[in-house]
């Protein structure tokens, strides 16, 4: 149990900032933990705490704040994407592959 959920609070973690459910997937895999290791089970509850807080700030917050989040969450999956050379992958489909700008100063 705690392989698998240490890999499920792992892959959680890496997908945070991404759309979709990687809270929840934190979550789980701190709840697998937590079924062995009672040090998890405080960190569940903090985190929920800590998760629970967030969306409320963030829900009394004006509509200019919660642009920003969006923006801040957008150029994070735009720079991952940059970085992990998806962007020029796909502009190769589309017949772009001049614009070398697009290529990951890492994986290019």
């Amino acid at each position: 149990m705690g392989v698998i959920g240490t890999l499920v609070l792992a892959g959680g973690i890496v997908a945070i900032p991404y759309p979709g459910p990687g809270w929840l997937i934190v979550f789980a895999g701190l709840a697998i933990l937590g079924s062995e290791f009672m040090w998890a089970k405080r960190v569940l509850r903090f985190a929920r705490g800590k998760y629970d807080a967030w969306t409320d700030w963030l829900g009394r917050q004006n509509l200019f704040v919660k642009l920003l989040v969006l923006t801040a969450t957008g150029l994070i999956v735009l720079a991952t994407l940059w970085l992990l050379n998806a962007l020029y992958l796909v502009a190769g489909w589309v017949g772009l592959d001049g614009w070398t700008w697009l290529k990951s100063p890492i994986l290019g």
